[in-house]
């Protein structure tokens, strides 16, 4: 059982480095256009510029709801968010993986209510998608109808998990704010778990071997490559029209549309939950349970990244409200920055010190998110325990997971200033 959930683990793993690797490389052309780098400034400082207008001059509503229009913020917001998406960018470009995780739990640990911070969140990574990705080599690899019926599945998904947000926040706000703290508390424990144990056996063998051909690996120098598993082939075994054919240099592969369409569906449910792009789903999916190859499996997933947050963010959540357009921005802008900081530090430091805060970083946001589920509870009437002990808690939980980033993103600033002459000549690590 530890086995089969290690390697569910490994191949989410694999799934969140490869949305990171497409984050660098979008956040890496919109910084390299000027235009499209000033325009994301533009937009990130049109809310403050704003305030200074009559807030009854702009609109009030938009889809027939109370908007979180530019009006609403202000400088201390805009702040916070690009604060939280520098740490997040310093996540994916020193860590590999993709910082999301960390942006809905760091927004609701600020006061953000959960199903706002889900929609930002999924905004911000659409608006990402269409500022900076070209269709470039990537999806030469895809399927199209795999991709299609894929899609079918995940925007079905993203509309059942957005129809499940609101009714649950316009049932109970409070309910809502514990529905996603539970999903998070599991995702991120299940994955923090696992990095942990993994950062401690990857320690313990760099000690007792030469660590060169393990650092390689932790620092992204090798591909895992992942042959088909016994339930891909029971699955592709299954004859239910209609067929889909994919991987045509591998000889040619099938299975049913409605399995993918149908894992398309649970990706697509949970990205518009969880506020994430679902990469880290995607991955196991498609190679562990389908058979699909990772060449068509990683341009599979930037298509769906594309249409599903994009769907999600607009159709599900902007015109009901739901996304705080200023916050968005802002974790746009500090995410830019953060990413091309960290991608520089990987080649002055360690992968097992990577994998180390990567695995502190998931916990960090585990415990916040668990410590923040007494004061909700006891709020709903599920629990009765002393307010002032549940509000300790909780305070606990945010000092805890704000200490943590503040530490590695501390960390990397000063492997990134003490490192500059080394990084300036392109010199690797060892």
């Amino acid at each position: 059982m530890i086995r089969k959930m290690r390697k569910a683990y490994d191949l989410m793993l694999e799934g969140a480095q490869a949305y990171a690797k497409w984050d660098y490389e979008t956040s890496m052309r919109i910084i390299k256009d000027r235009r499209r780098y000033a325009i994301i400034i533009l937009l990130a400082l049109l809310p403050i510029v704003l305030l200074t207008a009559s807030a009854e001059a702009l609109p009030k509503t938009l889809g027939g709801k109370e908007a979180y229009a530019p009006v609403h913020s202000t400088f201390e917001m805009l702040a916070m968010s690009i604060f939280i998406g520098f740490i997040a960018g310093l996540v994916t470009g020193c860590i590999g993986v993709g910082g999301g995780f960390i942006i809905t739990p760091a927004l609701m640990s600020v006061g953000v209510k959960g199903i706002l911070a889900v929609g930002t969140d999924q905004f911000h990574i659409f608006t990402k998608s269409i500022m900076g990705t070209v269709v470039h080599k990537k999806l030469g690899n895809v399927c199209v109808t795999l991709a299609l019926a894929f899609v079918v599945g995940t925007v079905t998904g993203a509309t059942v998990g957005g129809t499940i947000n609101r009714a649950i926040y316009y049932s109970n706000p409070i309910l809502s704010d514990i529905f996603i703290n539970i999903i998070y508390v599991l995702i991120l424990g299940f994955l923090g778990f696992f990095a942990l144990t993994d950062y401690l056996r990857l320690r313990k063998r760099v000690a007792s071997f030469d660590g060169g051909k393990i650092e390689t690996q932790l620092n992204g120098g090798s591909e895992t490559a992942v042959g088909m598993t016994k339930l891909a082939s029971k699955v592709q075994s299954i004859n239910l029209p209609p067929m889909i054919t994919f991987d045509h240099d591998l000889g040619g592969r099938r299975v049913s549309a409605w399995f993918v369409v149908f894992f398309g569906f649970i990706v697509g449910l949970v990205s518009a939950i969880m506020g994430v792009g679902g990469g880290f789903l995607t991955f196991p999916i498609f190679i562990y349970v389908l058979g699909v190859s990772s060449f068509t499996t990683v341009g599979t997933d930037i298509f769906q990244i594309i249409i599903t947050t994009g769907y999600s963010s607009i159709v599900q959540y902007a015109i009901y409200g739901f996304v705080f357009y200023t916050l968005a921005m802002g974790l746009l802008l500090g995410s830019l920055i953060g990413i091309q900081i960290g991608s520089l530090v990987t080649k002055v430091v360690k992968g097992m010190h990577i994998r180390g805060f990567y695995a502190t970083v998931i916990l960090a946001g585990f415990v916040n998110r668990l410590f923040a589920l007494p004061t909700k509870l006891n709020a709903i009437g599920w629990i009765n325990i002393d307010k002032n002990l549940a509000s300790a808690i909780e305070f606990v939980g945010l000092v805890a997971f704000f200490a943590i980033v503040i530490v590695f993103a501390g960390w990397v600033l000063t492997k990134f200033v003490t490192n500059l002459p080394e990084l300036k000549e392109g010199v690797r690590y060892g």
